[in-house]
């Protein structure tokens, strides 16, 4: 095999495909990148065989071949090669000469053939989505997903579509986020858990453009995203999501509308006091037309008020600052509503067409004097 490609196409091809090459494995050709001239077009792939990634590239192919190649050494050679055209040509004795101007290295490859390659998905089942639509999605859910493996399904996001319309739910124990648009097409009723690795990747490369389209295509055990010239093939994370609906109370006793600027200013000005891993809850104490926050700990203390608009009861409820943070940074609506019941219930911030829904559980706040 011999190929020639600008150092900026090669990069930015390598850089895509890196994100599904493992940090550890028992198998060495999994930290390979595959290089396919075999065809008319030059392909990268990696695979860890829960996600793998293959993108073409442009670039001249002179003798047809594949190899494969250590992925972290071929990436660190390529960033730091000249700017210019490189060359790669696979020779005798299982060895790649890669060249550029006056730069020149020998490395060792893989037979192509032990590569494990993508497996081939049937795309019966398939709808378009924008880049912007999916990348804004997975911004607005991904931070709510759980970060170990005690459960399955909290570490992936549920991507249900009913009726025209695509909810993207993520829950971790403490929170739930939901975001949701409707299909500009008609698509089967289906339920899908997507591991949030895939789609912390996936978000990386999307582009983000609101013209470009991604093609996301499923079956029961995997799903794939076509965009770009690049193809992400994700195993999908077994089992029964959990039933989502039978936790979204419509009821309410209290109900505010506050600037979000202004709320979410506040509950960061508080964070100030809380050292990482302490758990020290925000106290939010809401009375007539003013919302009062006050946080205390072993450095210092806040007290702080903002305006409000309220319909209901007087409450005084506590929150990880955390949590509130998260999601209301990713809300783009000038005024945020907040739906309270009592101090032990959970907080909902959302509008009125339930376009985005964010669940937060309270926290005991007894012991804060």
């Amino acid at each position: 095999m011999k190929i020639v490609c600008n150092k900026s196409d090669l990069l930015k091809g390598v850089s895509i495909v890196s994100k599904a090459v493992p940090s550890k494995t028992t198998m060495p050709i999994l930290e390979c990148i595959l290089i396919d001239a075999s065809m008319d077009i030059i392909k990268l792939t990696a695979n860890d065989m829960e996600l793998g990634i293959q993108t073409v590239i442009e670039g001249d192919i002179i003798t047809n071949g594949m190899i494969a190649i250590d992925a972290k050494l071929f990436s660190d050679i390529v960033r730091k090669l000249p700017d210019n055209l490189i060359t790669i040509e696979s020779k005798e004795n299982n060895q790649t000469t890669i060249t550029c101007e006056k730069a020149k290295f020998d490395l060792s490859e893989k037979a192509a053939d032990e590569f494990s390659f993508l497996p081939e998905i049937e795309k019966s089942n398939q709808f378009k989505i924008s880049q912007f639509s999916l990348k804004e999605l997975i911004r607005q859910t991904i931070f709510s997903i759980a970060d170990n493996d005690s459960n399955k399904q909290m570490t992936g996001e549920l991507f249900e579509i009913k009726e025209g319309l695509f909810r993207v739910v993520s829950l971790d124990g403490h929170r739930i986020s939901i975001r949701k648009i409707e299909l500009g097409e008609e698509t089967e009723d289906t339920k899908l858990i997507v591991p949030g690795k895939t789609l912390q990747e996936i978000s990386k490369i999307l582009s983000g453009e609101l013209e470009s389209m991604v093609t996301i295509s499923y079956t029961n055990n995997h799903i794939v995203f076509e965009f770009d010239q690049t193809m992400v093939v994700s195993r999908l994370i077994e089992g029964d999501y959990f039933k989502i609906d039978q936790m979204l109370s419509k009821d309410y006793e209290t109900k505010i509308k506050v600037n979000k600027r202004e709320l979410l200013s506040a509950i960061d000005r508080a964070t100030l006091f809380v050292k990482e891993g302490d758990k020290k809850p925000i106290i939010i104490d809401i009375k007539d037309e003013s919302m009062e926050l006050q946080i205390k700990s072993q450095i210092g203390s806040m007290d702080e008020s903002i305006e409000i608009h309220k319909d209901g009861k007087d409450l005084m409820i506590g929150f990880n600052p955390r949590f509130l943070i998260d999601a209301l940074r990713v809300i783009d609506d000038e005024e945020v509503t907040l739906y309270l019941m009592n101090a032990k219930a959970p907080c909902f911030i959302k509008d009125e067409d339930e376009n985005y829904i964010y669940l937060v559980l309270p926290v005991n706040f007894s012991s804060i004097a």
